[in-house]
């Protein structure tokens, strides 16, 4: 009696059979495919609203999210285990149709090779990124019954993988990202996209950044301080109030340093007011108001804060020995958030002059963040506030005119100092390595 036929031996009830199972273990391969998909890609803001609203399989997804090693752990060894034994099968399944040949083993790699990558991976992880809140509440409960199911199994499998790691120095706990870090990065490639506008943008960086600055990084340093002498006649004192341009002042006695009280436009206008006009009438520190002093690593939101609580703007700031430093005001607070906010009374000139051929002129004074977001860089601002103070940081030197460097993918060239202070630069991105190069 001859040898069945390929096609009449694949018929056989035991092949059939076979068929059966094999193709029932592609479905739950394609199941932890797509689980696996869906709950990594799950919004964990909408869980926690769908929970929020009663729905108990976003707690399942929202504790499952915060064991990820466990739930990949027993998602993966799910798949493994059905995609191994199915080809296990498909194999044993060819073999017995076309006899133990290579030519047998060949068929069967090729098949499963074919329908796993199709209709249990590709397929699957498709459908699962489309919709991947509303499957991931789907698979929910029974994803959390496999992972209960194989946890001792990944319990072991994880120790032997975090003591591999360790052995080449790779710690699996240590993790920088934040969950700002997220929302940043949902953010920039949003404004990639062109859903989210550059300054809309800037605006929710500010907010995430803003519990990260010190009063010195904000404040006004006194360099750039218009100050009064008490000892100045009214009329001088009026005159500095007006060509100022500033609502309050420092009142100070011999030093700067000695700051004996702030000076109020509207005090002013007052007295003005009171005396028909007489300039020289006006005694500057009988009208002044109480200075308040606060040290410069005060955080910008305690002093947020302390500006809502005493209903004050504006707050001289000190270092450790006492010395003047600068001022800051609730509007410096707020256009760490908002941006730059500018009155009729403001000048124009924001120290920034963008070049056509790329790069812009900077005033040395301008806070690297604010450069940073009027020209979508990303110089580093850890160690210095100001473009200057980078520069100077970074050569370890006071610069001379017409020096260059290179850092962090930028260059630096001095194009005008005054003493041991760099009144202005030109700034522009490069690829050259970091270096300093003399003019």
């Amino acid at each position: 009696m001859s040898d069945p036929s390929p096609l009449a031996a694949l018929i056989e009830p035991a092949n059939l059979m076979m068929i059966g199972v094999i193709l029932t273990l592609l479905v739950f391969s394609g199941f932890f495919s797509s689980s696996e998909t869906a709950l990594t890609a799950a919004s964990r803001a909408r869980m926690y609203a769908e929970e929020k609203d009663g729905d108990r399989r976003a707690g399942i997804v929202a504790k499952l999210l915060n064991m990820r090693e466990r739930l990949l752990g027993g998602i993966l060894l799910g798949n493994n285990l059905v995609n191994i034994l199915a080809s296990v099968l498909t194999t044993a399944l060819f073999t017995n149709v076309f006899g133990d040949s290579a030519f047998a083993l060949a068929i069967a790699t090729l098949v499963m090779t074919v329908l796993i990558l199709i209709f249990a991976e590709v397929l699957p992880k498709t459908y699962a990124i489309s919709q991947p809140d509303k499957l991931a509440l789907r698979v929910a409960r029974p994803i959390d019954l496999i992972v209960k199911i194989f946890a001792p199994i990944v319990s072991v499998v994880q120790l032997i993988v975090n003591a591999t790691l360790r052995v080449f120095g790779v710690d699996t706990k240590a993790s920088a990202w934040t969950a700002a870090d997220d929302i940043k990065g949902a953010v920039d490639l949003h404004l990639e996209e062109g859903s989210v506008a550059k300054r809309a943008r800037d605006q929710i960086y500010g907010v995430l950044e803003i519990g990260e600055l010190d009063l010195e990084d904000v404040m006004v340093h006194r360099k750039n301080l218009a100050m009064i002498d008490v000892d100045l006649s009214g009329s001088e004192v009026v005159k500095i109030v007006l060509e100022s341009g500033h609502s309050r002042l420092p009142l100070y006695k011999d030093d700067p340093d000695n700051v004996v009280g702030v000076l109020h436009a509207k005090d002013v206008l007052r007295a003005l007011s009171k005396f028909s006009g007489d300039f020289d009438a006006i005694d500057a520190q009988k009208i002044s108001r109480d200075a308040w002093f606060v040290p410069e690593t005060t955080s910008v939101v305690k002093q947020l804060r302390a500006f809502q609580q005493k209903r004050e703007h504006f707050a001289l700031v000190v270092d450790e020995y006492g010395a003047l430093m600068g001022v800051v005001t609730l509007e410096d607070i707020l256009e760490e958030i908002v941006g730059d906010i500018q009155d009729e009374y403001d000048e124009d000139i924001q120290g920034v002059q963008r070049l056509k051929e790329g790069g812009a002129i900077v005033k040395g004074n301008i806070a690297v963040r604010d450069l940073n977001r009027a020209m979508d860089w990303k110089l580093p601002d850890e160690e210095a506030v100001t473009i200057a103070g980078l520069v100077i940081h970074e050569s370890q030197t006071i610069p001379e005119i017409g020096q260059t460097f290179a850092y962090y993918g930028y260059r630096f060239e001095i194009l005008r100092r005054e003493r041991n202070q760099i009144i202005s630069l030109k700034v522009s991105k490069t690829f050259e390595p970091d270096q300093r190069s003399e003019g």
